[in-house]
């Protein structure tokens, strides 16, 4: 298997760095902050791998808050937290004031997509074969997916309001440029990255319902492709570098491996009762403790062919479904699927068979969103929160836009 494993650190020299305006102090006994950037040195061309690993490094760490309050909002993991903000997820009913939802979620994608966009916004040399285009396209594509995915409307740049349409026609023109773009550099790095590129754009058709589309990017996919970022720990900096997954787990004992994934699979890994760990609330029992991540520095999956495979089952019939459903029922120890074969069964159980495979890995929301009628173990709406002292458990399918986004974006009505 052809593993991309991309650095979260030192070569993303910006990634942890403050762009500032001003002079240089004149004290001589004043030691220059390595973190901070002063904005007049910065050249965009020069500088321009640096400003696209940085919009990379944005997203990379993006990805790993989204996929934690996708988690809790789609029942993969119970919120072992007493922040009501936090619980409003796992409860599906998260409100435009709710501050963890800006500043978690909302703030650190945004902030991935306008990363990225400046990137694009750069004139460079050789823009049909330039590295950093194919890059930020890539990411800027990624994340318009996210945000289709996971809300009900979008904003990128301080723009209008964006549809889920809108979201998705935008990834597919930027994961295009990407492919474009990196195929005719030809590189080993460009080529991933339009790799990646070309599974995004799988995705974002699937979502739209153009299976037919979705189908020819999903098999032209390379065997054994997997894109991964990797993760450091940096104590002083782990928001930005760890791991988030780990982080929420062994840093704060947020996240709970819910009922519906404590099950006998290879796929799915975590520590039962007792630990030696303890959830932040005190409560939240028993603590069952995820070990897919088991480590600030565990990478995480972003693109790959598994997920090539199962865009291509879901765009083709019951017979292509049931094929990649065995074998991945294999994958986990599993005995061979025996039961209903009508359209509806297989893709529930072609669903599920996703869904140990890419457990914490924010895919559960767009296929919930998709196929709601087909995605098991979702919080059900009216039913009681699984910790007292919460109101019930509501109905939303994706996230509202924050406040702090509605109210400073004059481009909202």
């Amino acid at each position: 298997m052809r593993i991309q494993n991309i650095p979260r650190a030192a070569a993303l020299t910006l990634g942890a760095a403050a762009l500032i305006v001003g002079g240089a102090c004149s004290d001589i006994l004043s030691v220059k902050n390595p973190n901070v950037i002063d904005a007049g040195t910065v050249d965009p061309v020069q500088d321009a791998l640096t400003l696209a690993n940085s919009a990379q490094q944005s997203f990379a760490s993006s990805l790993g808050w989204t996929n934690m309050y996708s988690a809790w909002f789609t029942g993969e993991a119970d919120v072992a937290e007493t922040f009501p903000t936090r619980n409003e997820f796992g409860r599906r009913d998260v409100v435009t004031s709710n501050g963890s939802h800006n500043s978690d979620v909302w703030f650190p994608l945004s902030q991935a997509a306008a990363g990225n966009h400046l990137v694009l916004g750069l004139a460079l040399p050789t823009p049909t074969t330039n590295i950093n285009y194919v890059r930020a396209s890539t990411w800027l594509g990624y994340s318009f997916v996210v945000m289709a995915e996971q809300f009900c409307q979008g904003v990128v740049y301080g723009g209008p309001l964006l549809t889920t349409d809108n979201m998705l026609d935008s990834a597919i023109a930027n994961f295009t440029n990407a492919i474009t773009i990196g195929s005719a550099n030809g590189t080993a790095a460009a080529v991933a990255l339009a790799n990646a590129a070309r599974v995004g754009r799988a995705r974002a058709y699937l979502q739209k319902g153009n299976k037919p589309q979705a189908l020819i990017d999903a098999n032209a996919t390379p065997a054994g492709f997997n894109y991964s970022f990797s993760a450091i720990d940096d104590p002083a900096n782990r928001t930005r570098l760890s791991n988030r997954m780990w982080q929420f787990t062994f840093d704060r004992g947020s996240i709970s491996v819910s009922p519906a994934y404590r099950v006998t699979d290879s796929r799915i890994a975590y520590l039962p009762p007792p630990n030696g760990y303890s959830p932040q609330d005190a409560t939240t029992g028993p603590f069952y403790v995820q070990q897919k991540y088991p480590a600030f520095t565990s990478s995480y999956r972003v693109a790959s062919k598994l997920e090539a495979d199962y865009i291509a089952a879901e765009s083709q019939t019951t017979t292509e479904q049931l094929a990649l459903i065995n074998a991945r029922r294999t994958a986990g120890g599993q005995a061979a699927y025996g039961g209903a074969t009508d359209a509806s069964s297989v893709l529930t159980e072609l669903m599920r068979q996703k869904h140990l495979d890419f457990w914490l890995e924010g895919k559960r929301l767009g296929d919930f969103r998709r196929n709601p009628n087909n995605v098991a173990n979702m919080p059900v709406p009216g039913a009681v929160y699984f910790k007292p002292g919460f109101a019930p458990i509501g109905n939303q399918t994706c996230y509202p836009l924050p406040l702090n986004e509605t109210d400073n974006n004059p481009n909202i009505p």
